[in-house]
């Protein structure tokens, strides 16, 4: 077998591949090779050891003359050099001939129109079974053809860099090479690394083709509406977005096109900590035999999942394909969104459940990115909120200029006029550790209300700080939660963490300032 565009790049002389193989025979491999077991249901337990998260200091952009000029370098994206990528790809391509390993042909993107094949090669079957069940995966593999713009995707978790040898931070090193379209990834087991290198990579080509990357969640009603959930990992857009009353487009990376949006991927990926039949019951049945789960606590004998444990890790994972869900869009494509909902976990309790947002607005608060950190989550996080602010709700994933994101989703809010609305799925009457979370079913009333269109002709009213317009009544809501002042206790302490949080935005945004225009600039707190 070859990888890439260089026929020496990588040859099986002496070992064997694998390639394609089944989820079935993958699992076996799996189990055989000490790389996991299975749980009482039949998903796959796999631990990813020191790493549980990504490494986002360790991820670089190769420093190459095909995109160095398109690339926003800095703090997001780190450069590396040629003869650095050079320096890693013979270490990875050596460690890989000293041993078998597993081969998925597959693609990102189900829009045909512009789909990347992608071409995996794991030294894991468990790895080969995760992307495998992620990306989309074709009956007929005749119709990959490497040599139509492929991307391949070295993954080796125990070959470790040098860091004076090969120009990385650490042993660990996620290297895109955009111009030779390879990437390699070492020095880590945790499997999120291959998805959201894959859309990196979408993340980069897309814009050019004139399609909007997107990391957010979609489904679609009966009538055939479609609707975006933009969030960050801990407000709900996997959650929400699987609802009974309509179809599972995709729950984490899509593309909106001239002809509609379309999913990057064939299966989910979502967070588990505290998942639980009652609540998320679509979830819950999706994790059976062909799915992964990562880090979380099994019994060995009884082999029963604690969901709620964080022993590992707070980011515990469940991979399965998108047909694992019941009422899933199977061609993975949808029409333009009618409704995106902004997903905010706003911990310091004073944003509103649920609110309208102008095109000026939708602009403002999807460059900020905002959602809240608490306790437990990270390592080093104090007992009080931080805000933590990450551009077009995915910055770490961006390759380009948050701004250019911005202009692209300016374009189609102009265009198919999507109305967009920020939800707080966080807390109410009081920060964290004062008030509580807002209820799912709550919010599931409020998303609901939304898009059925119960809240057209409703009254609504302006925040006096954020200028939200926040609806005075929801079928199906409390009335006491919608206005956020109203329900804490003294609105004397309310107002102080609302104007604390509106300087954070102010502060964040600065960097915007010069770049948009003062309609969108002014349109914050």
């Amino acid at each position: 077998m070859i990888v890439g565009h260089d026929s020496t790049l990588l040859t099986t002389e002496g070992v064997e591949e694998y390639i394609d193989r089944t989820p079935a025979w993958l699992i076996e491999q799996a189990i055989l090779r000490g790389e996991g077991a299975l749980d009482q249901f039949g998903s796959l337990v796999v631990n990813t050891g020191i790493y549980t998260g990504r490494s986002p200091q360790d991820k670089y952009f190769i420093d190459e003359e095909s995109s160095r000029h398109n690339i926003r370098w800095g703090s997001v994206n780190h450069p590396l050099s040629n003869s650095s990528f050079d320096s890693l790809l013979h270490r990875v391509t050596t460690h890989l001939k000293q041993r078998d390993f597993f081969t998925q042909h597959l693609f990102a993107g189900a829009d045909p129109h512009c789909s990347l094949p992608v071409k995996v090669v794991t030294e894991q079957a468990w790895q080969s079974l995760f992307i495998r069940q992620l990306l989309i995966r074709t009956a007929s593999p005749e119709s990959w053809d490497e040599r139509f713009s492929s991307f391949t995707i070295l993954c080796v978790p125990s070959c470790h860099a040098s860091p004076e040898e090969d120009g990385t931070r650490s042993e660990t090193f996620i290297a895109i090479h955009l111009g030779r379209r390879i990437a390699l990834i070492g020095g880590t087991n945790y499997a999120g690394e291959i998805k959201k290198c894959v859309f990196s990579i979408l993340n980069y080509l897309l814009p050019q083709q004139g399609i909007f990357p997107m990391h957010c969640a979609a489904n679609i009603g009966s009538d055939g509406d479609s609707a975006l959930f933009f969030g960050l990992s801990g407000t709900g857009k996997t959650t929400l977005s699987t609802d009974p009353k309509r179809r599972l487009i995709g729950d984490d990376e899509h593309g909106w096109s001239d002809t509609g949006v379309f999913n990057f991927e064939g299966g989910c990926y979502a967070k588990c900590i505290g998942l639980n039949a009652t609540a998320e019951p679509q979830i819950w049945k999706a994790l059976r035999f062909g799915s992964v789960l990562e880090n979380v606590e099994m019994d060995d004998k009884t082999r029963i999942v604690n969901f709620n444990s964080s022993v590992y890790t707070e980011n515990t994972r469940a991979a399965y394909p998108l047909d694992h869900i019941e009422n899933s869009a199977q061609d993975g494509m949808g029409a333009h969104p009618k409704h995106i909902f902004f997903l905010t976990a706003d911990a310091f309790g004073t944003l509103p459940p649920i609110s309208r947002l102008t095109t000026s607005q939708a602009l403002y608060y999807f460059l900020s990115g905002y959602t809240s950190k608490v306790a437990g989550t990270e390592r080093g996080l104090g007992m009080d909120p931080q805000a933590a602010f990450s551009a077009c709700f995915g910055e770490p994933f961006l390759p380009l200029a948050p701004i250019k994101y911005a202009e692209m989703l300016a374009k189609k809010l102009i265009r198919h006029k999507s109305q967009v609305w920020l939800v707080n799925t966080g807390w109410v009457g009081g920060p964290f550790g004062v008030g509580h979370r807002i209820p799912l079913a709550c919010t599931r009333a409020l998303l609901t209300a939304a898009l059925n269109g119960d809240l057209e002709n409703a009254a609504f009213r302006a925040h006096p700080i954020f200028k939200l317009q926040m609806p005075e009544s929801v079928p199906g809501a409390p009335q006491d939660i919608l206005d956020p002042r109203s329900s804490w206790k003294r609105a004397d302490d309310y107002d102080r963490s609302a104007l604390e949080l509106a300087s954070r935005f102010h502060a964040n945004f600065t960097v915007y300032q010069s770049e948009v225009s003062e309609e969108i600039a002014t349109a914050g707190p």
